[in-house]
């Protein structure tokens, strides 16, 4: 699934950023400068949200990006997730299916060398449309 939240961003003394995310109760973090701010509220948006996922907790509303309080100092950047797209690559443990076929494709397939647990994902993937163009875990 894609979720987008607005963060919020706290210039800190020391050059770091704190990131809170205020939808999302116990989301937060910080870098190191703006860039890697945005790395990890990206990481820490993506975990939360696959860990209410998991626990099937429900996911909260998110926010208007303007109807989000901030002080001075502050500012908000909308950051964007896939936990669709971690979660392949996460959980990519191998499980065990028994299937039946007819004896004589079986044969057939065997003489070609079909690998059939190869064939059977590819066609399970196209049958769902899901197409692993997206390079990075959580976006």
């Amino acid at each position: 699934m894609k979720y987008t939240y607005t963060a919020v961003f706290t210039p800190e003394k020391n050059g770091l950023y704190s990131v809170t995310f205020p939808d999302i109760q116990g989301c937060y973090t910080s870098g190191n400068d703006m860039a890697d701010a945005i790395y990890m509220a990206q990481d820490v948006l993506c975990l939360t949200i696959f860990d209410l996922e998991q626990d099937k907790k429900s996911i909260p509303a998110a926010s208007k990006p303007q109807d989000i309080k901030i002080t001075e100092g502050q500012f908000t950047s909308v950051i964007a997730v896939d936990t669709e797209t971690y979660r392949r690559y996460y959980e990519n443990k191998s499980v065990k299916k028994t299937l039946t076929i007819p004896m004589w494709l079986n044969e057939r397939a065997e003489r070609a060398n079909i690998n059939f647990s190869g064939t059977l994902q590819e066609a399970l993937k196209m049958q769902l449309q899901i197409h692993e163009s997206q390079t990075d875990v959580c976006m």
